[in-house]
């Protein structure tokens, strides 16, 4: 998961410093995660590595939803992409219930701590780590249609 993510900041970093900031926020929630799961499969979860973890969680998918996904709109209604607007209506209801999956996960683990039942909060943490993937790749699907298919023209404007 965590090469995908280089790879993606690799190909549209300099791009728009919004999506560059996204996509490092991408890379620490999958370094968070990943001591998350390392730490949840050797039984040391701890409340801070939960809650920090669930704290850029949260802020990414709102930045996407509330910021990059909005410009992203934005520009493709600028340059009349009909296939591109079609496309991010088509992708954007997975997005949200993907979306939905990270908020309920933060509102049961966020502030709450690892206690309580941890195989359970490991197996959703994986369930999750794969919904985040499958975002992942939603997401790259939409910077790549709706901002690099624009990207000659924006340096024209």
């Amino acid at each position: 998961m965590l090469d995908s993510c280089t790879t993606a900041q690799e190909r549209w970093g300099g791009v728009h410093k919004l999506i560059d900031r996204w996509l490092a926020e991408r890379k620490q929630l999958v370094q968070r995660y990943t001591a998350l799961c390392e730490a949840a499969e050797a039984n040391k979860t701890t409340a801070t590595l939960l809650e920090s973890f669930c704290d850029i969680l949260v802020d990414y998918v709102s930045a996407g939803h509330f910021e990059v996904y909005e410009q992203l709109i934005r520009e493709a209604e600028e340059f009349q992409d009909q296939g591109g607007l079609d496309l991010a209506r088509q992708l954007y209801p997975r997005i949200e219930t993907i979306t939905q999956s990270a908020v309920q996960f933060n509102d049961q683990y966020g502030r709450a701590g690892p206690d309580g039942d941890r195989e359970l909060m490991h197996g959703r943490l994986l369930q999750l780590g794969g919904l985040l993937h499958e975002r992942f790749e939603l997401e790259d699907c939409l910077i790549e249609v709706l901002h690099t298919a624009h990207q000659d023209m924006l340096s024209t404007h």
